[in-house]
């Protein structure tokens, strides 16, 4: 008989063989690592319920990590998984699967939210109401340095020599601190709030060396852009970047994003993830631009109370003048303030 049990942030020997599962399931992600409930817990205050299934013999059969977010201004929400774009069940059969989603409704209930989100990469409810606003960029690391150069398109191949003749270079940084720099002033430039640093400080220390920075600086030290990247088996994902205004003339996120290319194929690594982006926006275009092709994520919601799904996202109307506002506001006062709201936007 199947159990479903909750993980604790005190139990380390459950935690390895959690991560020890998720690295053995095809459905798992990076998102699905158990240190991500300490992220969630010690840097955002928020309550989480990372649930495992146990098998008769004791062995975990699926995992399902889980954040509770309750904020005045965005809701009451139960979600798999705050902070990151892929979530919900992974698992080795689907009696672990149908228990875990279960007692996530149970819990969802009991804590009275407005509706349970799970961020799944496949459709597995299609009976439930779903966002289609997100889609995911991956694509094959060809075996050779030039093939990848080839298979990016010819417009963004220029781009990326136009770095390289601009004498760009790629560090890999030991802490956040360039990146986050460069991160939080180009949120600030879009209108929206910046993740304290801090978070960035404690992925880098629950994920070690499956959390890098790679920071591209001018000829005379300057840095340009940044990227905070996770490697998870055989892939690379960047997550989040932050470019000065100064990149877009030398090319530099262009020259980014090659280099940590280039560098994941040196590692023998097989597949760039992209990311999520909202359809119609830059972010989507840029991708497309460099030969990725979209791939629709589904997001699966258990409506509680209400009968549409939130939009929490800058896309939304109502979130126009706070982001006009936010771009005009100092940027030190939104780096102090920004970490109180972006908490519970997630």
């Amino acid at each position: 008989m199947t159990t479903v049990k909750r993980l604790t942030l005190d139990d380390s020997a459950t935690a390895q063989r959690w991560d020890a599962f998720v690295l053995a399931c095809p459905d798992a992600t990076f998102f699905h690592r158990s240190g991500w409930q300490r992220i969630v817990t010690e840097v955002f205050k928020h309550d989480s319920y990372f649930l495992y299934a146990q098998g008769p013999d004791g062995s975990i059969e699926g995992v399902l990590p889980l954040g509770h977010i309750n904020s005045w201004l965005f809701g009451n929400s139960l979600t798999s998984l705050p902070f990151t774009v892929y979530g919900g069940v992974a698992a080795s059969n689907t009696a672990a699967a149908d228990a875990l989603e279960q007692e996530a409704q149970a819990i969802a209930q009991k804590l009275g939210v407005a509706h349970l989100e799970l961020r799944c990469v496949d459709n597995r409810h299609p009976d439930w109401p779903t966002q289609d606003l997100y889609v995911t960029f991956r694509k094959e690391i060809l075996p050779t340095e030039d093939a990848n150069m080839l298979a990016v398109p010819r417009k963004q191949r220029a781009m990326v020599r136009k770095g390289i003749k601009n004498n760009l270079r790629s560090d890999i940084d030991a802490n956040a601190d360039r990146f986050f720099a460069l991160f939080a002033d180009n949120v600030h430039r879009h209108g929206t709030p910046a993740l304290p640093k801090k978070y960035f400080t404690a992925l880098m220390t629950v994920f070690g060396p499956d959390c890098e920075v790679l920071t591209v600086v001018s000829p005379d030290g300057k840095p340009l852009s940044s990227v905070l990247s996770f490697y998870f088996r055989d892939e690379v994902l960047p997550y989040y970047a932050g470019d000065d205004e100064a990149a877009r003339d030398l090319a530099a996120n262009d020259f980014k994003y090659w280099e940590l290319m280039r560098r994941a194929c040196s590692r023998g690594l097989k597949v760039f993830d992209y990311g999520r982006s909202k359809k119609g926006t830059g972010p989507y275009a840029f991708k497309k631009n460099w030969g990725f092709e979209p791939t629709q994520l589904h997001y699966a919601y258990r409506l509680y109370k209400g009968d549409s799904i939130p939009q929490n996202n800058p896309s939304n109307a109502k979130f126009k003048l706070l982001i006009e506002t936010w771009r005009r506001m100092p940027i030190g006062l939104a780096n102090w303030l920004g970490p109180f709201i972006v908490r519970n936007l997630a």
